[in-house]
Formats: C-alpha cells, structure tokens, sequence
C-alpha cells in the first residue's frame, strides 16, 4: 500500500483547511483518509493555486505548472490515488538547450542544477568561453571555501568556478524554478545535495561528478511527469476525491480572521464562523501572516518577511505547418546575462504527446517573462508581452509565422523566494505555530516550489494532526 493511502487511526474531529491549491487539498485528502471532517476554504473562485489549465484555440493546456518531478514518489502517488494513474505521461522529448552567446546550444551533459562535472560536453556545447573553461579547471587547485550553516547558491559557486557558469547554466536553470536571483538563493534550501557536497574537502566539481553519475546509476524511469489533459488536472481530481469521501470544499469564501477559541478555532468568513478542531494553513505569506497575527505574532512577523516573484506565461498557438522549420527539442533557456526579455521557451506540442495528439494541426509553445526584483515588463499589456515573445522567439529561432490565438497568464506573487537562511526561518515558523494546539502550516514556501514537494509538506501537516499534538479527536 502507497504512503497516500496508508491508513490512519481514525479521527472524526472537523480540521479546517485554508487554501484550495495543490498544497491545501494534497492536506484535505490525506485527512479525509485518516478519518477528520474537513473543510477546504477557498478564497478564490478556482481551486488549484498555481497548476491550471485553460484553452487556447480549442486546445486545453496548462497555463501553471505543466510537470512534475518523478523522482520523487508524493506527487505521483498523489495523482494514482485519485484516479490519474492511466493519464501520467513523461515528455516525449526532454532534449532542451540554451540560448546564448547568440545561438541555441544544447545543454551540456553531465551537470546537476548547472554546475558542470564533466567539461567535455561542457566545451562541446559552446556555452562557457575557453576562460570560462580555464576557470573551472582552476577549482582543483582552490583551498576549501567555508559555507557555514548556508551560503548563496550563485556566489559559493562563482568562487568555486567563476561567474560565467553561474551567468549562463545555474542561472537560467534556478530562474525557471524560483524565478530568482542565483546569487542570493539559499544553496542549502534550493539544492541541498549540491550543500553537502560544499561542505566536503574535495573540488566541487568532481564531487558533482560522482553525484552525477550516481544519479544515472539510480535512474529507473522519467525525471518529469506530466498527466493527459495538463497538470491543471491534479488538483480538479484531488478536489473531486475529496468531496466524493464527504469532505467541503468552499471557493469564494477568504478567512477574515483566524482565532484560538478555548475548544479549539474559529475559522471566520463572510458567512460566518466556523468551529475547528484543528487548521491547517496552505496560504501563501501574505496570507498567513495576517491570519497569524494575532495569535503567533512571531510566526507572521517572519512570514511578512518573505519575498515573492511575479512572472507571466505567454502561451501562442501556431498552425503547425507555418513552424515546421522550428528548431527541435522540448525548447530553451535563455541565461539573463545575455539581455533578452524571456526568461524561457516551452515547445509543448512536441514536449507533450497528448497535446501533439490532441491538435494535430496545431502547435503550441509558451514563453515565460519576469523574475524576482525584474519585472518591469510585466506592467506592459498583454499584447506587448506577446510581442516581445515573438521578437525573442525570432531572434533565436528564426520563427516568423504569426500566432493563430495567444493567451497571457500572470502569476502576481507566485513564486516564495529562498534567501540565504531560509530553512531557519521555516523552522522558526514551524516552532511557533506547534505551541498552538491543532494548528499547522503547509505550501511552496516551506518545503519546497516543486509539486512534490508541496504535496510532502501537506502530507507532514496532515499527519502530525491526526497522530499528533493537537489531533482533531
């Protein structure tokens, strides 16, 4: 039996959770299978947070999140539990490059999260100068560079092996997760085996090699999964198991205030008060810490602290025949150094089979603008951002045919940043909400922004309630 069906003892206490994204139902599942009574508050009209799906031309596509890491099991198990196991698809493609010095050039090989561990595909590939690639050789021959309890991701490694690794394979690797800056993320949080590698007395580079390798070793199936139809299908399904077990889902219903009542919570809503055994709360920051402050002001003083990322997805449908000279390959990043306004280029009708099979004499691709403190281009209009897509996607591809349809998505505030010191604030957080009974926290700016990672954080929230402190009973 999976770990998302494994049963509980049973509870039948009422556990609110606030936030119907992936985060907050991934939660109201595995406390419906434990046996609570639940209620998934919604302050939105859609459930789903950040994985949607939409249409364009007829066509339903992901306008969020389009994949999930394989490699770890949550996710996955998660969409089998619900009744997706049939529709879980890897990319038919995952061959991706780069967009720099002026051409596309395959990503390297052999590389984990950008940092190279083998310099042959690195040099073959064109995208690191030959002083580039000097100064890389040079990490050998470097006295250990001390990391302490963390270090910024982008910095330790331009120590290690010079900024032009960081400029033009970290950066747009790490950009299209956080929508960051490299050189203020948290290596700890974000890329925690390349941390533990840091902190051993060995070049980095050839820990990375051996890191590598084990990795391909390991290597038993797809790193990325998408489902047919769009990830935007997961939490529609999640939503659906929930309310088919007898748990409530609300939308349109924001929490005005969240209070500790002598027999547990008061969860309050433009309809009225609902009594709570226990909370969970997916919100995002802002969120959470107003929720908060009242009853762990020190937990919703750290939570006003975090940053987030704005960012727009811009999704175009071509005839297909009008791209048929479009250059292969699942589609590119495009390190920031080199001056051009996307950030990345998703060619999903030759990623995904079922969208390819779906509309056949279609094709769809989206780019993706904006990163942490870069965002002035998002204040242009819609057309704008489609103009300057089809200008970039010009440039690096040659592409010239005009789009049949277009659809702009911005994420205002979606993406947690994970600053240097990061893990301890969580953890400072976490400490605070625990000395309140039946209360608990989960979502992308714990654990994690990855799917997997949202679902795990909803799993160890859910669970501590219905085994632990603060059980609904």
């Amino acid at each position: 039996m999976s770990a998302a069906t494994s049963p509980h003892p049973r509870h039948t206490g009422h556990t609110v959770v606030i936030g119907g994204g992936i985060s907050g139902l991934a939660a109201a599942h595995r406390l419906r299978t434990g046996g609570a009574r639940v209620t998934v508050l919604e302050a939105s009209g859609r459930l789903g947070g950040k994985l949607r799906s939409g249409e364009i031309e007829g066509v339903t596509v992901d306008l969020g999140a389009e994949s999930m890491l394989a490699r770890r099991p949550e996710a996955v198990e998660l969409a089998r539990a619900v009744g997706l196991g049939e529709r879980l698809q890897p990319p038919a493609t995952a061959t991706a490059a780069l967009w720099t010095r002026g051409a596309l050039r395959p990503m390297p090989k052999g590389h984990v999260m950008g940092v190279p561990g083998d310099l042959a595909p690195l040099a073959a590939s064109g995208v690191i100068s030959d002083e580039g690639l000097a100064r890389i050789a040079r990490d050998a021959e470097l006295p250990p560079t001390p990391v302490g309890e963390d270090v910024a991701l982008g910095g330790f490694i331009a120590e290690r092996l010079g900024r032009e690794v960081v400029d033009r394979l970290v950066e747009p690797l790490l950009g299209g997760v956080y929508a960051g800056d490299v050189y203020r993320t948290s290596m700890r949080a974000a890329v925690p085996a390349l941390f533990e590698l840091a902190k051993a007395d060995r070049p980095l580079s050839e820990g990375v090699r051996a890191l590598a390798e084990r990795s391909a070793q390991r290597q038993d199936g797809p790193v990325f999964m998408g489902i047919d139809g769009g990830i935007g299908r997961l939490p529609l399904a999640v939503a659906d198991a929930v309310r088919a077990a007898g748990g409530e889902i609300r939308t349109d219903a924001p929490v005005r205030e969240l209070r500790r009542a002598a027999d547990g919570w008061t969860v309050v809503t433009d309809d009225g008060a609902l009594r709570a055994d226990a909370v969970v709360l997916a919100a995002p920051a802002p969120a959470a810490a107003r929720l908060l402050a009242a009853d762990c002001p020190a937990a919703s003083a750290e939570l006003a602290a975090v940053d987030y990322a704005s960012m727009a997805l811009i999704t175009m449908a071509f005839r297909r025949e009008d791209v048929a000279s479009l250059a292969g390959g699942s589609g590119f990043l495009v390190p920031p150094v080199d001056g051009h306004t996307i950030k990345a280029a998703t060619f999903s009708s030759r990623k995904w089979g079922w969208l390819r099979d779906s509309a056949p004499d279609l094709f769809v691709l989206r780019t993706s603008i904006g990163r942490f403190e870069d965002e002035e281009h998002l204040k242009r209009d819609d057309a704008d951002l489609v103009g300057m897509s089809l200008a970039d996607l010009g440039a690096a591809t040659g592409l010239a045919a005009k789009p049949v349809a277009t659809r702009v998505t911005r994420w205002d505030g979606g993406l947690p940043q994970y600053p240097v010191g990061h893990l301890d604030r969580v953890a400072r957080i976490r400490a605070e909400v625990a000395k309140l009974p039946g209360l608990r926290v989960c979502g992308a700016l714990y654990d994690g922004v990855g799917i997997p990672a949202c679902v795990a954080s909803a799993r160890t929230a859910a669970d501590e309630l219905l085994g632990g402190a603060g059980s609904p009973a």
